[in-house]
């Protein structure tokens, strides 16, 4: 354990405020409306349409940054992103998945989790704003997932990753898990607290196999097992975020259990995950290590798992103390910024191949996207300066 936490502060600080938030200031703001994000690595615009999918995740970050700093820009990106999304992308029952420039539909609400990153925007925003129709968006949206959330899981529009007939995800209560937990200090009209334990209790209950102390992606309806390739797959990445969110979640139930289990699953996925031979973490793996991996770019490194784990494994050390937990994000830490900073644009480089090597292949959306890493950023210093002396600003 080498860790340096105020050193750690200083680094994470530096890539967010000089190198993150920089670009997508320069090359993100759309004057028109909403943030560009069909670019290059480099911040070249490709395209001005904008999937809603990451323009909720961008309120969430510009929002959170505004809280952090009361840096009025911030705040101001936030709401032109709310104003561009509430005037095109509702469609009266839920948020589309894409839109043109103008406004213009190129595909509808093809995806529950562009609902969930809508309630995750609108509620940050909300509480940066204290913005009375931001509430109204929230409360709309998540009425509308809840009535989704009601039907079999192969039912539920869910792009990019279809959900075979006769299954479910760990995917949808995973996510909204943490929105509806987000969101409860501004919809008191909803029990969020409740609908996040249940949500989370999937998790645990579904997912999560005692006998192989790992999580599935996918289920049989019935909570059964299911056929592999599709029904052995692991993603370590996905689970070591919903891991976070369930951290969070068992503190605010005040399960220490739960909070202890989430940590330790934290470790097992890392463990599961990580590719020995070239470093850093597979997108996917078997459950019973076969090289037949039901998921698609399975030993590819993307930045977003690498991203999830550094501030996972922060979380698990603040409520563990063991040191495990810093360890790990030596490791994680040492090959995040080994191979994903771009030379020159000051953001990440979002796909690897194995070895490395950089890919423009599109994974799962045709977007840079913007929120992983500066979210991760945020959180990381937040979680830092509850560990040390080092002031935190007013959220």
């Amino acid at each position: 354990m080498s860790t340096d936490l105020a050193g750690l502060h200083d680094r994470l600080s530096h890539c967010l405020f000089d190198d993150v938030v920089p670009f997508w200031l320069e090359h993100g703001v759309d004057a028109t409306g909403g943030l560009n994000t069909c670019m290059t690595e480099e911040g070249t615009v490709i395209s001005h349409d904008k999937w809603l999918w990451s323009q909720w995740r961008a309120v969430w970050v510009f929002s959170r940054l505004y809280r952090r700093t009361r840096q009025a820009e911030y705040l101001a990106l936030a709401e032109q992103i709310v104003k561009f999304c509430c005037a095109h992308g509702w469609n009266g029952t839920s948020w589309r998945l894409c839109v043109a420039a103008d406004g213009v539909v190129l595909r509808d609400a093809e995806s529950i989790y562009v609902d969930g990153f809508a309630m995750y925007g609108l509620a940050e925003y909300a509480r940066a704003s204290d913005n009375a129709e931001a509430r109204k968006w929230l409360h709309r949206t998540a009425n509308s997932v809840l009535k989704a959330l009601q039907l079999p899981h192969d039912r539920i529009p869910h792009f990019p990753y279809p959900i075979p007939a006769g299954m479910r995800v760990h995917g949808i209560p995973m996510i909204f898990s943490l929105c509806f937990l987000d969101a409860a200090d501004q919809l008191s009209e909803l029990d969020c607290l409740q609908i996040a334990r249940s949500l989370s209790d999937e998790v645990f209950n579904t997912f999560y196999r005692k006998d192989r102390n790992l999580v599935l992606e996918r289920v049989n309806a019935d909570g059964s097992e299911a056929a592999a390739p599709l029904g052995t797959a692991v993603v370590p990445g996905h689970v070591i975020e919903s891991m976070w969110f369930q951290i969070h979640i068992g503190e605010a139930i005040n399960d220490a259990g739960r909070v202890r289990q989430s940590a330790e699953m934290i470790r097992r996925h890392l463990e599961l995950g990580w590719d020995n031979e070239f470093g850093g973490l597979f997108l996917a793996v078997d459950a019973d290590a076969s090289t037949e991996v039901g998921w698609a770019f399975a030993d590819y490194k993307l930045w977003w798992p690498h991203t999830e784990a550094m501030y996972a494994l922060l979380r698990a050390y603040e409520v563990t103390r063991e040191s495990w937990c810093l360890d790990w994000f030596d490791t994680i830490e040492t090959y995040a910024f080994a191979h994903f900073p771009h030379p020159t644009a000051g953001e990440w480089v979002q796909r690897l191949q194995r070895n490395g090597t950089p890919t423009t292949e599109v994974v799962a959306l045709p977007v840079k996207d913007p929120f992983h890493l500066p979210r991760s950023l945020l959180l990381s210093l937040e979680c830092l300066e509850r560990l040390t002396a080092i002031p935190c600003p007013t959220k």
